[in-house]
């Protein structure tokens, strides 16, 4: 199992809790630290079953700067925008081998254990 981790968020903690809860030391990374490449990213999104707009956070300084609200990118184009700006990425993302899921809310991971 391997958790895209972002340790001053609230509920990528309360996640990652949960996971050691059930006795499962996950792969823990720290995506603003070790950034994604464009193809770990995709696949990520395809585990996921979302397309990259879905998995942006909205609420971020940098989303309203780059007005990505009003903005019709690609694929492509919003994943290259979320490399460059791993903090627009919602987290966190729990992989266990071809399934992910978004620990939002963190009780999610549960169908992953």
């Amino acid at each position: 199992m391997k958790i895209y981790h972002n340790p001053r968020c609230t509920k990528s903690r309360q996640t990652l809790q949960l996971i050691r809860d059930a006795g499962v030391e996950p792969e823990i990374v720290e995506y603003l630290n070790d950034p994604l490449t464009a193809k770990e990213l995709d696949g990520l999104l395809k585990q996921l079953g979302i397309e990259p707009q879905q998995l942006m956070r909205r609420g971020e300084a940098v989303y309203k700067e780059l007005k990505l609200g009003k903005k019709v990118l690609t694929r492509a184009q919003a994943i290259k925008v979320m490399v460059e700006n791993p903090k627009l990425i919602e987290r966190p993302i729990v992989v266990k081998g071809k399934k992910a899921i978004l620990g939002r809310p963190p009780e999610n991971v549960n169908e992953l254990l």
